[in-house]
């Protein structure tokens, strides 16, 4: 592998576990984090297995997201895998009675997702090769009532991706699963040439979710990391965290509503 790794959200626990991960077999790690985000530490520690650079990245910026990938690209390209690592978990009490807060979780955590993946994908396919890498959540596969305006805008996130994962396959030129992140000569594979990574991690312990009690089946950033690279390094199209939570939340889709409102976080 060569190219370029871009971190949107370079202060992000998990994107910078994955950064480390993919460090070695890249040419250059580009985190691209909020105007004057202290990345001093996260460089110096990808630093030692790949050159690294730094770019000031604001989410909710939409208009901002063509120009600033067309620029990360033209100076640091061409990008092999691109990693959306930003979000916030926004705070439910609040967001049910002061609505500019609702709509800000919604507006970061799936307009600003939709917005980048939409420029990133056009991106890559212009290449004709690379990785997307989409942080979606149990908490959207079925909503709770204890976290539904986050779990709303994962809900979201995970249908456009999924739905763009789909368009990509179907474009003329493309990846082929199970053959790695890239292949040399793209006529030989079916699709756009691009490949989307659908990550659902249950709840992760980390500085996002510090205070709150674990739920059942938790993670850490490490091992969502572990999980994510793998399925990339394999072509897989969806991976869980851990993967027990893929038959649980099949179970858990048949419950009975009565029951489900009351399901904590």
């Amino acid at each position: 592998m060569s190219g370029t790794v871009l971190v949107l959200g370079g202060r992000s626990e998990i994107g910078l576990a994955v950064a480390e991960r993919l460090a070695g077999d890249h040419d250059k790690v580009v985190l691209a984090a909020r105007p004057g985000a202290d990345l001093t530490a996260a460089v110096a520690a990808l630093g030692k297995a790949t050159t690294v650079a730094t770019a000031d990245f604001d989410a909710d910026d939409l208009a901002a997201h063509g120009p600033f990938l067309e620029k990360v690209a033209a100076e640091h390209g061409p990008l092999d895998v691109v990693v959306l690592a930003f979000g916030i978990l926004g705070d439910q009490a609040r967001a049910e009675e002061d609505a500019a807060h609702a709509a800000a979780i919604v507006h970061t955590d799936y307009v600003a997702q939709v917005g980048v993946l939409t420029h990133a994908a056009n991106l890559l396919r212009a290449q004709g090769h690379g990785s997307l890498v989409v942080f979606s959540s149990v908490a959207g596969i079925r909503v709770r009532r204890a976290n539904y305006v986050y779990g709303s805008a994962k809900a979201g996130l995970d249908g456009f991706a999924s739905g763009l994962a789909d368009a990509l396959h179907s474009d003329n030129r493309g990846f082929a699963p199970g053959r790695g992140l890239r292949h040399p000569d793209p006529r030989k594979r079916g699709g756009s040439g691009v490949h989307l990574l659908l990550v659902r991690p249950g709840f992760v312990i980390g500085r996002m979710t510090e205070g709150m009690s674990p739920a059942p089946f938790s993670s850490t950033p490490d091992q969502v990391a572990d999980a994510t690279v793998a399925a990339l390094r394999k072509g897989r199209g969806v991976v869980w965290v851990p993967g027990v939570l893929r038959p649980v939340f099949f179970a858990m889709r048949l419950l009975p509503r009565a029951v489900w409102r009351r399901m904590p976080r």
